[in-house]
């Protein structure tokens, strides 16, 4: 069979490192230590601290190239020629909103975000009113992040979800204060444990860099059928009577 190509020529997404105390998965990294103070203890003057809660799904995103409107698995391909079936639903799923995202993304931008169509390492419930199977968190122009500010009034016209923001100023938020303020379940319908938070540090009109914490004890792909054993707990699916996740 021929190899796919990637429309990117490369990944779409990369990886974020993680504060300290993160529990740490397969090919995961700290970020520096300077880069911990300046989220959880001491930011350099004129650094902004935007915190949001981590989900728990598959990475994937939307690409505008040259007016296509193109479904991206994490690693750059197509979603429909992804491995795994939740990951070509991604395609379909596009392609019912192509209109919705022709409208967001310029011609060499895209949208990433977390596809939460099947259940990884936490379930979610699909009732819960702020729930939508792709929570998105980035858009990047000339490969670069763009500003928060501009990014949550372009998705929020869009009518996109993004993760709920637990802090945003001057101040550090410590990663007891991040998780004390999502509680167990956090913002978004989850039925399991929280997964963490993720820290977006901006300055001098740029996004400096992000970092990651992981609760300890937090199990990826737990709940995939590969790892499980049992039947997929779906989310979101494009047919009626989908099966979801019950409250533990």
């Amino acid at each position: 069979m021929e190899k796919a190509q990637k429309p990117l020529g490369a990944r779409a997404y990369g990886h974020i490192g993680h504060l300290p105390s993160s529990r740490l998965g397969a090919g995961d990294h700290h970020v520096h230590e300077g880069q911990a103070v300046i989220c959880t203890s001491k930011p350099r003057k004129g650094d902004r601290i935007i915190v949001q809660e981590k989900l728990d799904g598959a990475c994937m995103s939307v690409a505008n190239i040259d007016g296509f409107i193109i479904p991206l698995t994490r690693a750059g391909y197509h979603a429909r020629d992804a491995s795994y079936e939740h990951l070509r639903f991604f395609d379909r799923y596009v392609s019912e909103r192509e209109d919705q995202f022709a409208k967001l993304l310029a011609p060499g931008e895209r949208v990433c975000g977390e596809w939460l169509a099947l259940a990884h390492g936490t379930r979610y419930d699909p009732e819960w009113p702020f729930f939508a199977p792709f929570i998105v968190f980035d858009i990047f122009r000339d490969g670069k992040r763009i500003l928060y500010d501009e990014f949550h009034a372009r998705t929020a016209a869009s009518g996109l979800r993004r993760p709920c923001v637990i802090h945003d100023g001057r101040e550090p938020f410590s990663i007891l204060d991040a998780m004390m303020f999502l509680g167990k379940h956090g913002f978004h319908g989850a039925l399991d444990s929280v997964e963490g938070a993720i820290w977006r540090v901006e300055r001098e009109g740029r996004v400096d860099f992000l970092a990651k914490y992981v609760r300890e004890g937090k199990v990826d792909g737990k709940y995939l059928p590969e790892i499980s054993g049992s039947d997929p707990i779906w989310h979101w699916r494009p047919w009626p009577n989908i099966q979801i996740g019950e409250a533990a």
